[in-house]
């Protein structure tokens, strides 16, 4: 095809010369190429190829989380194991929890945001794109800081990093500093972040896609970055005041200089329990993409999910507390946080009846992404059912230190945000690569998944109920706690290996894996509309939206224009196609 350039733009000149086929070549000057290879991913302002970098990067950072966790498994699967010591344990334990929480799960669900956003309401970029590049660029360091520390000395405190434990009196070492750095990085940079979100969809949807008509993913995206621009700027003020603790001789979490340390704990949890909701609700989002379309209806109750969004949004706001019940706090205080945490649970508990509706009575399409859709909410359910015993203060007086509290945690973190991560992964990485991933690895993955997971955390609860406390490198033979951390270490490397197999299918599809089609799926929302992987400027032709299932109303037009009245007929190859 024969390109020309416009002769009079005076930069541009034209000179026609032969090519071999003997057609004349439009020859352009003035024009600076752009990058190409490795140099074009450092450059990109393009908000797929910034998706794929956080994709890439927080699952790099996911598989040393993991690494972490395995060795924390082997120290703890005999009693009286002397096979790591205690100062490496706790910077095991410290690093493990910071990367999974920092490093994973929020910028992973950033990453899919990042490229699924705009594709899904017709935009054709983010509304700052070098904005969205800069967020990228400062959780890479954010990660870079934090784990250059184990070259010098590792953050050693816990994850929460507790005052007055992390202050410098008890850990002079740098490895806290880093700690700190890394959530000022990743703090900014999921700030930055937020705001571009709000901006993209309060600003850049496609004609006629009203709140009403906006993609559920999209809607607990725009949710989630409402909670991040609340919530970080008090972790920002939180970790500041620690630095200067420990460098400049403030005391705002030292009693003996008339600070309170348990000015830390309600600062880091008013910040911490809406985080929880944080690396949820995107989560919730992609399930609610995943399961209509594999259950081949409708979700139900569209109106419903929203808004239960934004009604668990604005009730975690409230329960940070409950986090502190074992801290000396009026007893009516208490009362007034468990309450709260209670209430949480109907607009979550709308959400989880909504979605077995969805299923209930569909023509259901077992494929890998129905399969971890299923996983995530059996998973869930059991996390957020323990979750409500916790919430009751007398008896989370006696879980609180227990491992009941790490069982609920990793079903609440792992059963609500992992198995949902992994869903949307399988379901969108036809569209980001054009490939589709192996079914028999796929399901191979999700099985040593759900097994290896229920395996390690499900007897973790009866640890908790004999009392075994957490954050404890060794343990005495003491009842059967050496042969429930046993079960529990057999279950990490199963899981582990389910992981492992993901990625493999990772690597083998994204060269060598079946083609996929502008729909494989036979979706419902925009971005199945354009190419896999879509052009840089994503669409050619912006479809006009005229319900929350723009996908069906597209192929049920091309197959009235074919003459065929059936709903079944494949995208068209064009990204121009109506």
């Amino acid at each position: 095809m024969q390109e020309y350039a416009p002769a009079a733009h005076p930069g541009l000149s034209a000179p026609a010369r032969t090519t071999n086929g003997g057609a004349p070549e439009i020859v352009v000057r003035g024009v600076r190429e752009r990058p190409r290879g490795w140099t074009a991913w450092l450059s990109t302002t393009d908000h797929k190829k910034i998706g794929l970098l956080y994709i890439y990067t927080t699952f790099f950072f996911f598989l040393l989380g993991g690494v972490e966790a395995l060795l924390m498994r082997l120290q703890l699967a005999h009693a009286n194991n002397t096979l790591i010591e205690p100062p490496t344990y706790n910077a095991l334990l410290t690093m493990h929890g910071s990367t999974m929480i920092f490093l994973f799960v929020v910028p992973v669900l950033a990453g899919f945001a990042n490229y699924m956003v705009p594709l899904m309401i017709g935009a054709r970029d983010m509304a700052f794109p070098r904005l969205n590049a800069l967020s990228y660029w400062l959780f890479l360091f954010g990660g870079i800081a934090f784990y250059t520390s184990i070259f010098f000395t590792p953050p050693s405190a816990g994850w929460t990093s507790y005052a007055p434990l992390s202050d410098n009196a008890f850990l002079p070492d740098n490895g806290i500093d880093a700690w700190i750095f890394m959530i000022h990085l990743t703090g900014i940079s999921s700030l930055l972040g937020a705001i571009n979100f709000t901006a993209t969809i309060h600003n850049m949807r496609a004609k006629g896609m009203g709140w009403g008509r906006m993609p559920l993913f999209v809607w607990t995206i725009l949710i989630y970055s409402y909670l991040l621009i609340l919530a970080l700027p008090v972790v920002a003020a939180a970790v500041t005041m620690l630095l200067t603790d420990r460098h400049f001789g403030t005391a705002f979490f030292d009693n003996t200089g008339g600070g309170d340390p348990l000015l830390w704990q309600h600062l880091f949890w008013f910040f911490g329990h809406p985080e929880v909701y944080i690396m949820v609700l995107p989560a919730f989002g992609m399930i609610s993409e995943v399961l209509p379309v594999f259950a081949r209806k409708p979700i139900f109750g569209y109106k419903a999910i929203a808004a239960s969004t934004a009604a668990i949004a604005f009730t975690s706001m409230l329960v940070w507390a409950h986090h502190m019940f074992p801290t000396p706090v009026p007893e009516v205080v208490l009362a007034f946080f468990m309450l709260s945490s209670f209430a949480v649970a109907v607009p979550t508990g709308v959400k989880v009846f909504n979605w077995l509706a969805t299923l209930w009575r569909g023509s259901l399409v077992f494929r890998t992404p129905l399969y971890f859709g299923c996983g995530f909410l059996a998973t869930f359910v059991i996390g957020g059912i323990s979750g409500v015993i916790l919430a009751i203060f007398p008896v989370d007086w006696y879980f609180n230190d227990t491992y009941f509290v790490v069982a609920h945690l990793h079903y609440v973190l792992f059963g609500g945000s992992v198995f949902a991560i992994f869903a949307g992964l399988y379901y969108w990485f036809p569209k980001m690569s054009g490939r589709m991933m192996s079914e028999a690895l796929g399901k191979t993955s999700f099985w040593l998944m759900f097994v290896g997971f229920h395996v390690t955390f499900l007897v973790q609860h009866s640890l908790g109920l004999e009392g075994m406390p957490r954050r404890i490198y060794w343990y005495p033979n003491h009842g059967n706690w050496q042969t429930l951390n046993l079960i529990s270490t057999i279950g990490s490397f199963i899981l582990g290996t389910g992981v492992l197999v993901t990625v493999v299918n990772v690597l083998l599809s994204i060269k060598n894996g079946r083609r996929a089609g502008n729909d494989p799926w036979q979706a419902n929302t925009l971005e199945w509309f354009t190419q896999s992987p879509p052009p840089e400027n994503n669409f050619d032709v912006i479809p006009r939206v005229r319900s929350v299932e723009p996908m069906k109303d597209i192929r049920r037009e091309v197959a009235r224009r074919a003459g065929q009245g059936t709903e079944t007929v494949s995208q068209p190859a064009t990204t121009g196609a109506t």
